[in-house]
């Protein structure tokens, strides 16, 4: 027999042990588990070691450090691409008559045009509100801006409109400015802060005098519809009752196109009662081609980090080295990516092709005739200008 039981049947042991365990047998249990992972541990070898504590290790701090790109990298194995849009064609050329403009686009043309309110939420975009403003200023009956002390996030922030409403004489008198005092709870979901102010907002347009049938435009001050766009919806009729833009997508300057989807201003025939001031998709109908969507296109280093750390986005912010100044500034010029994320795309193919450095545009045609007439204060925003200003 080559086993045997102990008198009090409590374990037994082989005798065909080995040099490595031979120790375990015939100890009590208290100490066997002990015994047994000394054993375990003398019969690991040198590439389990490795594997163990310095593999393992990395492969978490791996994890730590590109866990957000891993995330959007897989985003098409748990997230489907939204409904398409319906895309309308957009004809515009100056030389067209605007009854046959209206006519290509399977509308009437009106006796008189629509008035157009336009209105924004203002945070510290003095140039790019400057640009948006030369450029709709021919078509809009009424400019609505609202400004809060306090960032989406929770932070205090100068009244930047207030201090510079002098650059801004050319709309006085088609003006309507309003503020709002910011909360300040940290560590609120900053949608909640952005969705107040554009309650807000809604007051401020009944002030302004909106009514049934006006335009209104709803965007982000870095959301430029065309002018020929909004000329066009205020003399035609028939246009659906909300209709999204579409608008060329750039990134620090119009020497980077990021593609042409920017979809989320929208202009909509105002109803009392029903129009809310919102910036998410609200219809299906989308006009092609109908202006320009300029992200993070400021003057001044300063301005990129206060919007890193004062948007609704401000979880992008994972390290605080993405703040630093020449940081920054390498990255506005490479055309990469600010928060070391890959692109919001839902599929392989579109996060593929998207990956890396944005190409350089060296285009400037069909931009903003302010911004091309006065060049050379704007020569930041035009390609072959990345270098920013440090304040």
């Amino acid at each position: 027999m080559w086993w045997m039981m102990n008198e009090g049947g409590g374990h037994y042991c082989s005798k065909k042990t080995d040099d490595i365990c031979g120790d375990v047998c015939g100890q009590e249990s208290s100490r066997l588990s002990m015994s047994r992972i000394r054993c375990i541990l003398r019969g690991i070898d040198l590439k389990t070691y490795i594997f163990l504590f310095i593999l393992v290790p990395t492969c978490i701090f791996g994890i730590y450090i590109h866990g957000q790109k891993i995330s959007y990298f897989l985003r098409p194995i748990w997230e489907s691409p939204p409904k398409p849009f319906h895309d309308i064609p957009h004809y515009f050329h100056e030389n067209v008559s605007m009854e046959a403009l209206c006519e290509l686009h399977g509308w009437r043309i009106r006796e008189f045009p629509r008035r157009v309110y336009d209105a924004v939420l203002f945070s510290n975009e003095v140039d790019i509100l400057t640009i948006r403003w030369k450029e709709l200023y021919p078509y809009i009956t009424h400019f609505v801006l609202l400004e809060s002390n306090s960032t989406f996030t929770g932070v205090p922030k100068p009244m930047v409109f207030a201090s510079h409403r002098d650059q801004f004489k050319f709309i006085e008198p088609r003006l309507t400015y309003g503020t709002i005092g910011g909360r300040f709870k940290k560590g609120e979901n900053p949608f909640v802060e952005e969705a107040l102010q554009r309650v807000a907002l809604d007051y401020l347009l009944k002030i302004a005098g909106i009514s049934d049938d006006d335009l209104l435009i709803m965007s982000d001050v870095d959301e430029i519809p065309s002018r020929h766009t909004i000329n066009l919806l205020r003399w035609c009729d028939d246009i659906p009752q909300v209709l999204h833009l579409r608008l060329k997508n750039y990134l620090y300057s119009f020497e980077f196109l990021v593609d042409n989807n920017s979809w989320r201003a929208s202009v909509h025939r105002y109803q009392t009662g029903k129009t809310r001031y919102a910036h998410y998709r609200q219809t299906d109908e989308i006009l092609a081609d109908a202006g320009w969507h300029c992200s993070f296109c400021f003057r001044h280093i300063s301005e990129f980090i206060f919007k890193m750390k004062a948007y609704s986005h401000n979880d992008r912010v994972r390290f605080s080295h993405y703040l630093n100044p020449k940081r920054v500034q390498r990255v506005i010029c490479k055309g990469a990516d600010l928060f070391d994320m890959l692109p919001e795309e839902y599929t392989f193919k579109d996060i593929i092709g998207k990956m890396g450095p944005i190409p350089r545009s060296f285009s400037a045609v069909h931009l903003p005739s302010y911004l091309l007439e006065n060049a050379d204060k704007y020569k930041f925003l035009l390609p072959g200008n990345c270098l920013r200003e440090n304040e």
